[in-house]
């Protein structure tokens, strides 16, 4: 399987600390799968990124104490399948800002948005059940991250768009919301180095600001 690098530039920690009526962030793509964020924009290809939300439920705008009111559901499940809690965690806020009754366009359920062909092959009765979907949603987490070598972000792609696109395009398919996702899944799961480097994904932050995830291992270290 090639080598992944997926990359984000980080003006200033006020892109993502700002208040989003205040804040503009401006996102480019480029062909070779870098992906660029900038509080400036110098060149016409960069789009304006809508800072409202993510899932329906806006996924930079959480109700108080939604992050840690499942924390014994996360932690159970993350513990039986080896999965860090911190990710779990993201995953939930990406897809469904820790909504347990968020329903998708597509009608992905719950809090770690399991489609019902997917929740019945992994034995979730009911989406809406916290405790079941989480332990539906984790157990596919893992079997993804074994399925893509402990890739991270290919696992999340694979998470997002399934497990066909991400064999077809040899790594996260250029499905505007699915790298979106991955992003923001890896700003939510970032600031963990432990869990970063079991899960092989290393991060780089360069003297401009620069920040890199990559599966590559850095010089001196494997």
């Amino acid at each position: 399987m090639p080598r992944l690098v997926l990359i984000l530039c980080a003006v200033t920690a006020a892109l993502v600390t700002a208040p989003p009526a205040r804040a503009e962030t401006y996102r480019l793509a480029a062909p070779d799968g870098t992906v660029h964020f900038t509080n400036a924009p110098t060149d016409p290809r960069y789009q304006r990124m809508q800072t409202g939300s993510g899932t329906a439920a806006g996924w930079l705008r959480l109700a108080a104490g939604a992050t840690t009111r499942y924390a014994e559901e996360i932690r159970a499940a993350a513990n039986r399948y080896g999965v860090p809690e911190k990710l779990v965690a993201a995953v939930i806020r990406a897809e469904s800002s820790f909504d347990p009754r968020a329903v998708s366009p597509k009608g992905a359920r719950g809090l770690m948005q399991l489609m019902p062909e997917t929740a019945s092959m992994l034995g979730v009765h009911n989406s809406f059940d916290p405790r079941q979907n989480i332990e539906g949603g984790v157990r596919h987490l893992r079997r993804l991250l074994d399925r893509f070598g402990s890739n991270l972000p290919l696992a999340l792609a694979a998470y997002n768009a399934g497990e066909r696109a991400v064999t077809t395009y040899r790594g996260i398919p250029p499905y505007t919301e699915t790298r979106e996702y991955v992003e923001r899944v890896l700003r939510f799961y970032d600031g963990d180095p432990g869990a970063a480097v079991r899960t092989v994904v290393y991060r780089r932050v360069e003297d401009d600001g620069t920040l890199t995830y990559t599966n590559i291992p850095p010089r001196g270290r494997r």
